[in-house]
């Protein structure tokens, strides 16, 4: 079960900021931010926590929500038609759910969490209310998110990961 947190003032995305700044993954999220457009992303973005062993996604379900992590870390698993299953991890400073954000589709594969996780979820409606306005921040975000796709599915161990 996520829980969800209270409501939360500008300065708490903090925490989201420095994951980002110190992930040296290879498909980290890199946006442009100044702190300024952190707070108005972070006011349009609502925090969870999830518990060790909590599933955050299934394979095959039309949630569209895109999660950005904090810290912890996630396992990330797509089984085929044959009963394979591939298998990434990922962790703080990363984003989860980037592929049926844009395309609209199934989620491609199932997300638990490895370890005690923070994270950030922006639905839809709040990305479209944010694209509304303050359009130069919903841009950048879409490019840094479309970086992290291009990336993760130019890695073959990656792919797995676009959710």
């Amino acid at each position: 079960m996520n829980v969800l947190m209270p409501a939360v003032a500008p300065s708490d995305i903090q925490g989201l900021v420095r994951a980002i700044a110190h992930c040296s993954a290879s498909d980290a999220l890199r946006c442009q931010f100044s702190q300024p457009h952190w707070d108005i992303l972070g006011a349009h973005m609502q925090p969870f926590a999830l518990n060790q062993g909590q599933v955050l996604m299934e394979q095959g379900t039309l949630d569209r929500t895109l999660y950005v992590i904090e810290s912890g870390n996630l396992s990330v698993h797509y089984e085929d038609k044959k009963s394979r299953v591939r298998m990434a991890l990922v962790g703080a400073g990363t984003v989860l759910g980037e592929g049926s954000f844009f395309s609209h589709q199934p989620r491609s594969a199932s997300v638990h969490a490895s370890t005690p996780c923070k994270l950030w979820c922006l639905t839809p409606i709040r990305f479209t209310e944010l694209a509304s306005r303050h359009s130069p921040i919903a841009l950048e975000l879409t490019l840094a998110l479309g970086s992290v796709m291009a990336r993760r599915l130019y890695l073959r161990p990656r792919r797995v990961a676009v959710t």
